[in-house]
C-alpha cells in the first residue's frame, strides 16, 4: 500500500507481493536541483542479542503506519527548511535473512541535510511508528521485540518480549 506527493512517498511492502526497491527510493529522491541525497537500508541480520536469527516477522496497522510515515515526512520536511524529497518504505511479513526491512531516502540540495533528514525519519520510524517485530531463531524459538511506545504493552495473547534489541526493527 503506497501513498505519494510531490516531495514524499510513503509505502508499506507486503513481503508476499513484492520486496523493498532501492532503486525506486533513488529514482523518487533525485532531482536537478539536489547535490544531496542519503538512503538508510535497514535489513534482516543473522544474529541478535546473542542469539542466532533465522529470520523476522513484521506487522504493521498499515492506515496508521501510512499516516505515522506522511506525518514524519512533514516534520523532517519543517526542521530542515530546504527543498526535500523524502521517501520511506517498510516492509511487512516475513523476511529471510538479508531481506530489506526498511528504506528511508533523502534528496536535498546539500548533503549535509541529506543525512540530517535521513536520520531524522529513521529513527522517527523505529519509535514512532505502529510496528511490531518478532524475531525468529535457529533453535526454532521466536520473540517479540519491543520498539514503538505502541509495541510497550503486549497484546492479549501476544508472546514474552523478552530478548529486545531496544528498538523494533533490524537496523
Amino acid at each position: 500500500m503506497e501513498s505519494a506527493m510531490d516531495d514524499l512517498h510513503v509505502a508499506v511492502v507486503e513481503r508476499a507481493d513484492a520486496a523493498l526497491d532501492v532503486a525506486a527510493a533513488l529514482d523518487f529522491v533525485s532531482d536537478p536541483r539536489f547535490g544531496g541525497i542519503s538512503v538508510f537500508v535497514g535489513k534482516v541480520r543473522d544474529f541478535n542479542l546473542g542469539r542466532q536469527v533465522v529470520g523476522i516477522s513484521y506487522d504493521l496497522f498499515v492506515p496508521l503506519a501510512l499516516r505515522t510515515f506522511r506525518n514524519i515526512g512533514e516534520r523532517a520536511r519543517a526542521e530542515i527548511g530546504a527543498p526535500m524529497k523524502l521517501y520511506i518504505a517498510h516492509a511487512k511479513g516475513d523476511l529471510g535473512l538479508g531481506d530489506l526491512a526498511v528504506v528511508v531516502a533523502a534528496g536535498t540540495p546539500h548533503r549535509a541535510e541529506a543525512f540530517r533528514a535521513c536520520r531524522l525519519a529513521i529513527e522517527a520510524v523505529k519509535h514512532e511508528a505502529p510496528i511490531w517485530k518478532q524475531e525468529h531463531y535457529v533453535d526454532g524459538d521466536s520473540a517479540w521485540s519491543e520498539g514503538c511506545s505502541l509495541c510497550e504493552q503486549p497484546s492479549e495473547g501476544a508472546q514474552d518480549h523478552s530478548g529486545h534489541d531496544g528498538h523494533g526493527h533490524a537496523h
